[in-house]
């Protein structure tokens, strides 16, 4: 028997979205489907102290090898995807849910003179609707009890309905009008069968139409006066509203298509592909894939389609997917499939649902991969080797330092300092820093500051008071960065890497390993070259430069959007002049307001302490004349408030944070 732990999920790789996962064997055979509200509590609980799991439990943590799972909107969707992958899969270690019998249907018998809508768990038989399965019959039934006073269809057993016939008096249905009592003659069997054929149509998942109508017939009872009738429509339009929940991983049409969902970056991209047979997810691939070639994303599906579709069987009559392929991709599925083949890009309803899903689970096992890979030793260990060589480095990289710029506009600059050691992020030894717009008008003089500021205190042992701290320690020179990198990483082109090179050559240090990557080509430059060095695009140097540049892009943007949080949110107590932060909130706490502040003479504040009468007079003079000068000046004339932006400066604010 295997050991739980080892292919226990790394801590952290598990989402925390509910889902549905699957045990298997060493040969691959899925042993045991299961369903979560949460994956990361319930794979947790698997994972535990064997002598504290159920004995079957843990017979089947030890048989099995591995896991994996896929995660899905709702648990209710979750409970649908585990009910269709036990039927295919028929895992030994499932008990519950393994007949028939197990999840309600709700039952409509339209071959009957007077079709009868009712819960039913057996088999399905012929000449009747089954819409489902639903979650818990109490569920459907309670569902079933709000549609009933839109669509009063009868729900009454055979013999329930020969009875009422016999007497001629409806059942206590009909009386409350949940029911529109055939049985006594109060419709006839054709006006009957319209109704259950609109019951059908909203539970087979039409709800807009029928919800239209009602809308339609709820004002034309308005526009008659008729206020009785339109309030009955109104709440019956709320009863289908609360009836109605939408499920993506069942379609409402039987449809039969392939769903196909990319999730990319610079060197990967993770595919993620749901089979759907009858409106069912019969089956769920995941490939990742590592972009040798040059192709965008269209090229990229077109040639993923081509590997995925070989024979004609497996080529489905609808594929829907994430984004348009080439054209030729069509025509090839097509040729394979000897018919005509639909694919599009799912805009809205049920399709789009589920296109969201899988589209979720593509960004989900593109993060795990890029996870595992993180955090593999030996991929790192070949990845620090890699850079060593194709940099002609004297010795492998093993503390890499990067340096990103973030502003606004030419405002709120900012820049980061991130440290990756043995390859892996070391987040204790992060900076950030603020830089003046004056003396930093462009990445490159920023660069040049930051580089600067931070081999100047090593070299001349300073604290930069500007520096925004990340630790709590606040030692003249930490210890950690009492030494230079064997590589400093900046995020940019040739421009950013030669300012870099100036503020080394500034402080008449020992030479520092400098190279820069540009995001557009993923190009590696280095001080003093004329052309950059070329990292084949599939290989572990290239992809962990990649990650250390991202992380200092993800944290310079962090530090900016703060920064420009702090200027957004200023007080008109900031203009007072020795007025600090926790004097501002005494007065606020002590006051309530600005406004009454406002109203406050000087005598009252000096009741307020660390509130002098200088200070007083002063806080009193300035509100005084905020007050005058916003009174008289036009509202269409007046100047934005600190901190404001204009439609060009936002869009402006848009570029640099996707840059």
């Amino acid at each position: 028997m295997a050991d739980p732990s080892t292919y226990r999920p790394a801590p952290g790789t598990i989402p925390e979205a509910p889902g549905v996962y699957r045990f298997r064997d060493e040969r691959g055979v899925v042993i045991y489907v299961g369903k979560a509200k949460s994956l990361r509590s319930r794979l947790a609980s698997y994972f535990a102290d064997l002598s504290g799991l159920h004995p079957r439990t843990r017979s089947m943590v030890q048989a099995a090898s591995s896991v994996d799972w896929v995660t899905v909107g709702t648990e209710v969707e979750a409970l649908q995807l585990e009910y269709t992958w036990i039927k295919e899969f028929d895992p030994r270690f499932n008990v519950r849910y393994r007949d028939d019998k197990s999840y309600p249907y709700l039952v409509v018998t339209v071959d009957e003179r007077i079709p009868r809508a009712y819960v039913s768990r057996d088999a399905k038989k012929r000449g009747a609707k089954y819409f489902g399965p639903f979650a818990h019959a109490w569920a459907i039934r309670e569902t079933l009890d709000l549609i009933l006073r839109v669509f009063p269809i009868r729900t009454c057993s055979t013999g329930v309905y020969r009875r009422a016939e016999r007497m001629g008096r409806p059942c206590l249905l009909g009386y409350i009008d949940k029911c529109s009592a055939p049985c006594v003659g109060r419709v006839t069997p054709e006006e009957h069968r319209e109704i259950v054929s609109e019951f059908t149509t909203f539970m087979g998942g039409q709800t807009q139409v029928i919800e239209r109508r009602l809308q339609q017939r709820m004002r034309a009872a308005s526009a008659e006066q008729d206020y009785e009738q339109a309030a009955r429509l109104r709440d019956d339009l709320g009863a289908l509203a609360r009836a109605t929940e939408r499920n993506a991983v069942v379609l409402p049409d039987g449809t039969q298509a392939d769903i196909i969902a990319l999730c990319e970056d610079e060197l990967e991209a993770a595919v993620e592909v749901f089979h759907v047979r009858h409106g069912r997810v019969t089956g769920q691939r995941s490939l990742i894939v590592e972009k040798v070639e040059d192709l965008d994303t269209a090229g990229l599906l077109t040639r993923l389609i081509q590997q995925l579709y070989t024979d004609q069987t497996a080529v489905p009559p609808r594929v829907l997917i994430s984004a348009m392929p080439e054209a030729a991709s069509v025509a090839y599925l097509g040729e394979i499939r000897q018919a005509p083949v639909a694919v599009s890009v799912p805009q809205r309803g049920a399709k789009k649902a589920l296109m969201d899903t899988v589209a979720g689970n593509a960004q989900q096992a593109l993060h795990l991969h890029k996870l595992k890979r993180a955090g593999d030793l030996t991929t790192r260990s070949l990845a620090l080797t890699q850079i060593q060589q194709m940099l002609d480095l004297p010795v492998a990289p093993l503390r890499i330092e990067c340096v990103d710029v973030s502003h606004l506009g030419g405002q709120d600059v900012v820049a980061s300092l991130v440290v990756f050691e043995d390859g892996a992020p070391r987040t204790k030894d992060y900076r950030s820093y603020r830089l003046s717009p004056e003396g930093s008008r462009d990445d490159t003089s920023a660069i040049e500051e930051v580089v600067y500021r931070r081999f100047r205190r090593m070299v001349q042992g300073d604290q930069d008071e500007q520096d925004i701290q990340d630790s709590s320690a606040a030692t003249p020179v930490p210890q950690r960065f009492a030494y230079p990198p064997q590589l400093l990483l900046i995020d940019g082109g040739a421009p950013q890497v030669a300012a870099a090179q100036r503020a080394i050559d500034r402080l008449d240090m020992a030479l520092v390993p400098i190279a820069g990557l540009a995001k557009r080509l993923e190009e590696v430059w280095i001080p003093g070259q004329s052309d950059p060095v070329i990292l084949p695009r599939a290989s572990e140097g290239l992809f962990l430069l990649q990650r250390i540049r991202d992380e200092a892009h993800r944290t310079a943007i962090r530090h900016q959007r703060q920064t420009r949080k702090k200027r957004t949110t200023t007080s008109r107590l900031d203009a007072v002049p020795g007025l600090g932060p926790q004097r501002q909130q005494d007065l606020l706490k002590a006051f309530g307001s600005v406004k009454k502040l406002q109203g406050a003479t000087a005598a009252e504040l000096q009741s307020v302490s660390g509130i002098g009468p200088a200070l007083a007079e002063l806080i009193v003079s300035e509100l005084s004349a905020q007050s005058a000068s916003s009174s008289s000046t036009p509202l269409e004339s007046q100047k934005m408030p600190t901190g404001g932006f204009s439609p060009s400066t936002a869009s402006q604010d848009d570029r640099n944070d996707s840059a």
